[in-house]
């Protein structure tokens, strides 16, 4: 790609053929904004702030089933017994889902796409299209903006999903396929748009697209894996009361 050869001249033939096609100039350049920072970082923040609105709000327990206060102070009747064994570390809290782990992996994950973009234009450096001659830079592979769009609409997707996962297949499955079918066909409007107003290359936005499809498939992973699980939190380090001796462990034993 970055030195010649048969692809690369069809893939520019390609690129010539889509920038004097039919293509309205007006819509094309519509779509091809859509992969600027400037557009996509405020949809991703803003679906980011709203799963996070949503997943903590669902794990904070309401109605019958939050934990009940009594209405004044009661004094126990004589030395209350622990329901089960405790776990060393002190007084346990209740189960609580990491509702923080996806918009925070979506965030991250963009984050990631500028710090891969950058150092793989600069070093394959690949000219772009004529209408870019004489351009602040000379590498166009692969396109940040397909790459941004892909890895913020994909993300938006994805948060927007988490919600029907745990519901039955028969209503989650149309669901998460329409997301996945306006997704596709928003990033392939975007390289359209790049390509026709002579932005990049054809190959440039598949490129981004593959690099995209990588990063999107490690948060679903990550958010798939760590998500749903629930982390139990401490009050404080347990201190045996007077006339208690602390339990020894296995270790103590040796």
């Amino acid at each position: 790609m970055a030195s010649g050869g048969p692809l690369r001249a069809l893939d520019e033939r390609l690129g010539r053929a889509v920038v004097h096609s039919s293509v309205p100039t007006a819509l094309a350049e519509f779509f091809a904004d859509l992969g600027n920072t400037a557009v996509a970082l405020p949809v991703l923040a803003l679906a980011a702030l709203y799963a996070a609105w949503r997943g903590r709000r669902a794990a904070v327990p309401r109605g019958p089933d939050a934990p009940q206060q009594p209405d004044g102070p009661q004094q126990p009747d004589g030395p209350q017994q622990p329901d089960g064994p405790q776990r060393p570390g002190g007084p346990q809290r209740p189960d609580t889902p990491r509702w923080w782990l996806p918009p925070s992996a979506a965030l991250v994950t963009m984050a990631v796409v500028p710090a891969l973009v950058v150092p793989l234009k600069r070093w394959l450096a690949r000219p772009g299209p004529p209408e870019m001659a004489g351009g602040a830079h000379d590498g166009f592979f692969p396109s940040g903006h397909g790459a941004t769009a892909a890895v913020a609409y994909g993300a938006v997707a994805l948060l927007l999903a988490a919600p029907w996962t745990a519901r039955p297949a028969r209503t989650r499955r149309p669901m998460t396929a329409g997301l996945a079918a306006a997704v596709g066909l928003l990033d392939l409007a975007v390289g359209i748009g790049l390509v026709r107003r002579g932005y990049h290359w054809p190959l440039d936005v598949l490129a981004s697209w593959c690099l995209a499809g990588v990063l999107l498939t490690a948060c679903a992973a990550v958010c798939g894996r760590w998500a749903d699980r629930p982390y139990r939190r401490q009050d404080g380090p347990h201190r045996p009361q007077d006339g208690q001796f602390a339990a020894p462990n296995s270790s103590d034993a040796m």
